[in-house]
């Protein structure tokens, strides 16, 4: 009776089996989180729009171009809309150009509610929401939390790329709004990830910078702000009467556009996923207080973020989250395939791993399986890649279970690691601090299309394979001597 009970309430997602419980939710369930969404944030933009326009009243100064790019659109026609979104929205390029000029720059929007949340109402309740600290927050444990992140700093970086990210492509929903930023084409997918990366260092960087006020707690806002911009610019171009932008975004079909749904996803898989799947799968298992402190810690971010924190409540409340999504959100397209390919393109052969697009995908394929991974259209690895890659699981274990095992090597590394990730996340990026602006701004007509990036090979970088074969062979040498040295003494004995 046992065993029927189990394989009835077994389920099966993309190669990922697990038990349904009565924690888990249905898509009828999770349905009405398509439909609501950060409100608050939304109206603080409003704010910062009329703020912008009495102290800039002249149409030429450069806040009021940038407060521009998101005023709500009164045309009438299709040629109206279409002529006040090529004036109003440049396109990634033209913003960069003019903000290195000096002409566009990007508001500081945690900066303007900091300095006029006493004035306004509106900025005053956001204000004193995100320095209301719940009662929940364990200011010890969120620093635990932190370091989960870099004491498996290796794995925990594959997994953020490639499941997190690139298997998070398989998303039908999620991916019509990122398709419709540009921030994830050919040219600009990488900086877009580095920017990412440099979130989750901001918000790791130490108890003090997760604090309110502190900078991880000032990046995860303008995160928040950005999100706030990209869901309304593409709500007015949606609901605006022009007939091409009707079917623009289809909000029945999709959603609001970074709904709270999405944003429970993304804070799930760059929490809960590496936890119960990016790990295990790299041979990695973490001891229940970790668990505990990183979902304590994404939690805390889901807070700042304007994201619903109950189903973070829990390991087990995460867990059943994430699984619930994977069964029901998960259900790569077309514009899945384009991103997921553009995010390969745009990594390969870049520092500073010089990592090949074949191994790449071989990282894909581990990470996501084949059955995800085939449904991206990412051409299958070869079992050299594969080798590879299971090398480079060999390395991780090999590390992140020995600095675990000493508590004054685990600290040293930590320290060490925070310094050492920023640098180098800072010298792919010109030494620039991520700003987490509106840039990727969407418009009629913008599409993120699939692309080939050139090669990027340089004489005498080594890639991050050689070390991996290198693992692989060092492991085959000392299994090798293990099995000759049993076999000798059994001979002997």
């Amino acid at each position: 009776m046992f065993w029927s009970n189990s394989r009835e309430n077994r389920r099966e997602a993309w190669g990922y089996e697990f038990d349904w419980t009565p924690e888990h939710l249905t898509a009828e369930q999770l349905r009405p989180l398509m439909f609501s969404y950060d409100v608050l944030a939304t109206e603080c933009l409003d704010v910062f729009d009329q703020l912008s326009s009495i102290s800039s009243p002249s149409t030429t100064t450069a806040s009021n171009i940038s407060s521009r790019r998101t005023t709500r659109s009164t045309t009438k026609s299709t040629s109206q809309e279409t002529t006040t979104s090529t004036n109003n929205v440049t396109t990634s390029d033209e913003q960069e150009t003019k903000k290195r000029q000096g002409q566009c720059p990007h508001p500081d929007l945690y900066a303007l509610l900091s300095k006029h949340h006493a004035s306004n109402p509106t900025l005053a309740k956001l204000w004193t929401e995100i320095h209301t600290v719940p009662s929940w927050v364990d200011w010890p444990q969120i620093a635990r939390g932190q370091k989960v992140f870099y004491r498996y700093a290796g794995p925990s970086i594959v997994s953020l790329t490639f499941q997190s990210l690139l298997g998070g492509m398989g998303s039908r929903r999620v991916v019509e709004t990122l398709a419709r930023t540009g921030g994830f084409g050919i040219n600009v997918a990488r900086r877009r990830l580095l920017e990412t990366f440099q979130h989750i260092l901001d918000v790791t960087d130490g108890l003090e910078s997760i604090k309110p006020d502190g900078k991880g707690f000032q990046s995860s806002m303008r995160v928040r702000f950005l999100h706030a911009s990209v869901r309304r610019r593409i709500m007015r171009l949606t609901t605006s009467s022009s007939t091409s932008s009707s079917s623009y975004y289809d909000i029945n079909e999709w959603g609001i556009p970074i709904s709270d749904l999405d944003c429970i996803a993304t804070v799930i898989t760059f929490s809960a996923t590496l936890v119960w799947m990016g790990f295990p799968r790299q041979g990695i298992f973490l001891w229940r207080q970790e668990i505990e402190d990183y979902i304590a810690l994404w939690r805390w971010i889901a807070h700042i973020l304007g994201t619903p924190t109950d189903h973070l409540a829990s390991p087990e409340k995460a867990k059943a989250v994430m699984e619930s999504l994977l069964l029901s959100e998960i259900d790569p397209t077309e514009t899945s395939q384009v991103l997921a390919s553009n995010i390969i393109e745009g990594l390969k052969e870049q520092p500073p791993t010089y990592a090949s697009a074949d191994f790449l995908r071989a990282e894909a394929y581990w990470l996501n399986g084949s059955k995800l991974s085939e449904a991206l259209k990412l051409p299958r690895p070869s079992w050299w890649y594969n080798m590879l890659v299971a090398g480079q699981c060999l390395f991780f274990m090999t590390f992140c279970y020995m600095k675990r095992s000493v508590g004054a090597w685990d600290e040293r590394s930590i320290v060490k690691l925070r310094v050492l990730l920023r640098k180098m996340t800072l010298d792919q990026t010109d030494g620039q601090e991520a700003e987490f602006a509106f840039q990727y701004v969407p418009s009629l007509g913008k599409f993120t299309t699939a692309g080939t990036a050139r090669s990027n090979v340089i004489d005498g970088k080594k890639s991050v394979e050689r070390r991996n074969l290198l693992t692989v062979v060092v492991a085959s040498a000392v299994v090798g001597c293990t099995a000759a040295w049993v076999a000798r003494s059994c001979a002997f004995f």
